[in-house]
């Protein structure tokens, strides 16, 4: 390996030993995004292959540069996800999310007929792209694209279902200083993509009977959007969201396993959740340190308030089976400037403090590797992201932490293990044990 970039992966590998190299490459693929020939979005590798699942935008843009100064064939074409397989490093099959950087060191040339990932001059992997989904192809009879209302990410593993596209956390003082959910929506609009603002509950149930039909591959779903502080369409958050998960469950009764993700909320409003047939509740709550959490999740922060939103999510621990209790955290946002911290062992002791909470009351969170957008204020500030030294101690962390509690690896991420694990948007399902 002659590139600096090269050097300075190769050095985490053997400095973090105990992490399979498969997350170690994800995570840095993931705080770097990844940049693709024009070539290798338009040609089939072999006259067999299908046409691939490109992008659907499901929540955020998951995007390093504004869609706007992306042409066409990198904004329709870049697929969903990557799977990595073998190569210099030999890498056991590791699914990627995204993120487009046309800067990124890696890069996805075809070569010799092939789809391989390069790292400076060096190839490390061959590389595959999803097949287009079955009801991708499908409209509804109102001539909207089930691929729009019900995409599928992780490998296909995962329908997601966000059902209001729009946060009422709005603007810098209330939106999240790390979420791009209003900025992706005007920018999918702008480039004329189909992007429904809010899905009637009639759109989701005919796209469910596509794919009730045609996919045998998907076995969960997620319902979540943006957060209602108010009231929308007439509902709150719990009667909006909890009406779609009563309609999915009441048509296709556990025909997948259905997954909230939505603010915390009081007890009594997760029992009326779990009474509609929703199985886990995601009240993601960010970043662990205080100060932090007020910086950087400001609206949440005026609206409920980190203590209150630790203790709903104990509380939700009493409704649900404490293990189908699942908050997330953006990994990453802990180094951010203006406030966070500088050093990386700080920041991760720091959220493994949090960690160390919530598996004490038997609840696992996870993670998703901050994906700093260039629309958000931590992206303009903080355009490199964390170092990959943070996610690699993070990641070290949180496996061993799990451990020491002797709990098992959150359900509704598929199998857990290199190799196995299919959540493309982080690699903590990629190190722990299968």
């Amino acid at each position: 390996m002659n590139s600096l970039a090269s050097n300075t992966l190769f050095d985490h590998i053997e400095r973090h030993g105990s992490l399979p190299v498969e997350a170690i490459v994800k995570a840095d693929l993931l705080r770097c995004g990844l940049a693709f020939d024009p070539e290798v979005l338009m040609t089939p590798v072999d006259a067999a292959s299908k046409e691939h699942q490109p992008k659907s935008y499901f929540i955020f843009s998951f995007n390093m540069v504004r869609q706007g100064e992306l042409d066409a064939t990198q904004s329709f074409k870049a697929p969903e996800e990557i799977a990595l397989t073998g190569g210099s490093l030999g890498l056991r099959r590791t699914i990627v999310s995204v993120r487009l950087n046309p800067d990124s060191p890696y890069r996805v040339k075809l070569l010799d007929g092939k789809r391989v990932l390069t790292l400076g001059s060096e190839s490390l992997s061959e590389v595959a792209f999803p097949d287009m989904p079955a009801h991708y192809g499908a409209q509804l009879p109102n001539g909207k694209p089930v691929a729009e209302i019900a995409p599928v990410i992780e490998w296909g593993y995962l329908i997601y279902l966000t059902i209001f596209r729009i946060c009422q956390y709005f603007g810098e003082k209330e939106e999240c200083q790390f979420c791009d959910i209003n900025h992706n929506y005007r920018q999918q609009l702008a480039v004329g993509r189909p992007y429904t603002g809010i899905k009637k509950v009639e759109d989701i149930l005919a796209a469910l009977e596509f794919i009730a039909t045609l996919d045998r591959k998907a076995e969960a779903y997620t319902v979540t959007g943006g957060s209602i502080t108010s009231k929308l369409a007439g509902q709150t958050e719990v009667e909006f969201y909890t009406a779609y998960v009563e309609a999915i469950e009441n048509r296709f009764p556990d025909r997948w396993l259905g997954k909230v993700v939505t603010q915390a909320w009081p007890k009594e409003d997760v029992r009326t959740l779990k009474a509609a047939g929703a199985k886990i509740y995601h009240p993601n709550y960010e970043v662990w340190d205080p100060k932090l959490f007020a910086a950087y999740s400001p609206g949440k922060d005026r609206y409920i308030g980190r203590d209150a939103w630790i203790r709903r999510v104990v509380e939700a621990a009493e409704v649900f089976d404490p293990s189908h209790v699942i908050p997330n955290f953006v990994a990453g946002i802990e180094m951010a400037k203006p406030v966070g911290f500088t050093d990386v062992e700080l920041a991760v002791a720091s959220t493994a403090e949090g960690l160390n909470f919530f598996m004490s009351h038997g609840v696992v969170p996870r993670f998703t590797t901050w994906c700093p957008e260039p629309t958000t204020p931590l992206g303009k500030e903080n355009p490199g992201g964390a170092s990959l030294e943070y996610h690699l101690r993070l990641l070290e962390v949180y496996r061993d932490t799990l451990a020491a509690h002797k709990l098992s690896p959150p359900p509704g991420y598929g199998e857990a293990g290199p190799g196995k694990a299919v959540f493309s948007v982080s690699p903590f399902m990629d190190v722990l044990p299968g």
